[in-house]
C-alpha cells in the first residue's frame, strides 16, 4: 500500500467540501419540501461554485507542490492531464 498523499491545503479543502455537502443536502431538502425552483437553482449554483473552487484549489496546489520545477517529460504530461479538469 502506498503512503497517503496529503498536502497542507487538504484540511481546508475538506472543510470547503463538507460545507458544499451540507448545502447540497439542504438543496435536496428544498426539493423534497417543494421550495420554488428559483430558490433551488440559486442554491445549486452555490454548491457548484463551491465544488469548482475546491477543485481549482486542489489542482493549483498539485501544480505548485507535486510537479518538478525543472519540468521533466512525465511532469509535463501530468500537467496536461490535470489541466483538463480546470
Amino acid at each position: 500500500m502506498s503512503d497517503p498523499h496529503i498536502h497542507r491545503s487538504h484540511p481546508a479543502l475538506i472543510a470547503r467540501l463538507k460545507r458544499a455537502d451540507g448545502h447540497l443536502r439542504s438543496v435536496i431538502g428544498m426539493l423534497e419540501s417543494g421550495k420554488p425552483c428559483l430558490d433551488v437553482a440559486q442554491q445549486l449554483q452555490a454548491v457548484e461554485n463551491a465544488v469548482t473552487n475546491a477543485k481549482r484549489a486542489l489542482i493549483h496546489d498539485h501544480i505548485d507542490h507535486c510537479l518538478d520545477a525543472e519540468g521533466s517529460e512525465a511532469d509535463r504530461a501530468e500537467l496536461k492531464t490535470i489541466s483538463r479538469y480546470l
